[in-house]
């Protein structure tokens, strides 16, 4: 019997993925993490970052205040890079260690780890936070919060089983303008609420496999890179460093980038968290290509009635698609709302309201020129990695928990499953089900590469489910 906080030992292929023991996972993670119970709010966190190319360049520069303990990245220059940075921030990195692989790093570490930063592609989302987790580690994971509802579901689950401080890295939910947008909605400014529209213009679209393989650099482990995913044959510059998201067998495309951000504060001034999609139906210019993402992608989802709030309908548009009201020219602002590249335009029955990052504007203008906004009722934010910090270390409670960004994150990835489905979905939340077997086991959750999904066996076993 191995140790009972031990892991698994990586051996040689596939089969070393699968290194987290349950008797091991439910000793060590079996109570709140010791370092809420025994340390000062005062004192540094012990913070592992995995992933520190790309996105996770700010979110390592965004926990720098804390002791950075390890980094881990698959690609060599990233590692040297997040080095450097951490020397210059710091003065010294002599105590960072460096990693490849993450199982490796939580194991000959994970007793000097405190909390995590998840930075990676989406795919290997759930399966680093999750093990994280599992040992009783805060966690802040980048959007969206994982490649697919069931690992989405997994991670909520875990969050709440082991009473860790979670956050998912949607960084405007920090921003005051989004606040402001809810305060507005929240008070009934435009009223009934009954429809929303989410537009960007941004497209990640039409990946293609290579017909041939090429030589992995030396600087890149293509087979940690690929994690539990299909393996893919290496092309330059197709996958890695930033393509990855055109891709089904990595990425969630444009509606997995984007929506997390932008359909946010429609999320968050509707509370539609606690009350799941009830149906979902999806379009786009392209039919569904089982390797690539769309252009153009239009997905709608049909949310029921809570409390005093109708039921909503949520309408999402990327890659230059735009609402009609829109195109139309009927939203007035000074200019055109047409302009807006990405925007969001709530609909109520006393009014609208659009909104981006930055900007807000009650419609139609002359009904409201004379509207006097109310006091200010949701603080600002001390920011969004702070929030995460703070939580790590009080026990306080993040805006982008998991419970809540969880559910945003299963809403943005169903619209790639009804659209990739080809059909109109009836959507069972409670059950994870969609009413057919075949789209519930390879779009609801994935068929992943053999022997990479024992983390999920663990958090399973550990949840009871």
């Amino acid at each position: 019997m191995p140790q009972s906080d031990s892991i698994r030992r990586p051996s040689p292929g596939p089969s070393r993925r699968r290194f987290l023991t349950t008797a091991g996972a439910f000793a060590v993670t079996s109570a709140m993490p010791s370092y809420v119970l025994s340390q000062s709010p005062n004192e540094t966190l012990n913070v592992a970052c995995v992933g520190v190319g790309g996105r996770g360049r700010g979110d390592l520069d965004g926990v720098m205040s804390q002791n950075i303990v390890a980094i881990c990245d698959v690609d060599e220059r990233n590692l040297g890079s997040a080095m450097a940075r951490i020397g210059k921030a710091k003065g010294s990195n002599a105590n960072t260690k460096t990693f490849s692989d993450y199982r490796k790093m939580f194991d000959q570490m994970h007793k000097d780890i405190d909390a995590v930063v998840v930075a990676t592609p989406d795919h290997s989302h759930g399966s680093i936070s999750a093990t994280a987790m599992l040992l009783g580690k805060h966690c802040y994971t980048e959007k969206p919060l994982a490649h697919n509802v069931y690992e989405c579901r997994i991670l909520q689950a875990l969050g709440a089983k082991q009473k860790v401080a979670t956050q998912m890295g949607t960084q405007i939910h920090a921003g005051d303008n989004y606040r402001r947008v809810v305060e507005l909605i929240k008070t009934g400014a435009i009223g009934n609420v009954f429809e929303a529209h989410v537009w960007v213009g941004k497209s990640w679209s039409n990946g293609r496999k290579p017909s041939k393989a090429h030589p992995v650099p030396k600087n890149l482990d293509w087979d940690l890179w690929t994690d539990v995913a299909e393996m893919y044959p290496y092309a330059p510059g197709v996958y890695h460093p930033g393509n990855w998201r055109k891709f089904w067998n990595f990425g969630t495309g444009t509606l997995g980038d984007m929506a997390c951000h932008y359909m946010d504060v429609v999320y968050w001034a509707l509370d539609l968290h606690l009350s799941p999609p009830r149906n979902i139906w999806a379009d786009a210019k392209d039919a569904p290509h089982p390797v690539g993402t769309p252009h153009a992608l239009a997905s709608n989802l049909l949310f029921p009635p809570l409390g005093k709030r109708s039921a909503v309908t949520v309408r999402w548009y990327d890659g230059g698609r735009k609402p009609d009201i829109v195109n139309q020219g009927d939203v007035k602002l000074g200019g055109n709302a047409a302009k807006w590249g990405s925007g969001v335009l709530f609909v109520g029955d006393q009014g609208m309201l659009l909104c981006d990052y930055g900007r807000r504007h009650l419609l139609p203008e002359e009904k409201f020129k004379d509207y006097k906004p109310p006091a200010q009722w949701i603080d600002n934010s001390i920011g969004h990695h702070n929030e995460w910090i703070k939580a790590c270390k009080d026990g306080s409670k993040t805006t982008c928990n998991f419970a809540y960004s969880g559910q945003l994150s299963e809403a943005v990835v169903l619209g790639n499953v009804s659209y990739r489905a080809g059909k109109k979905l009836a959507w069972d939340a409670k059950r994870m089900s969609t009413g057919d077997k075949t789209t519930d086991r390879t779009l609801v959750r994935r068929e992943y590469r053999k022997g990479t999904a024992g983390v999920f066996d663990d958090a399973e076993a550990m949840l009871g489910w």
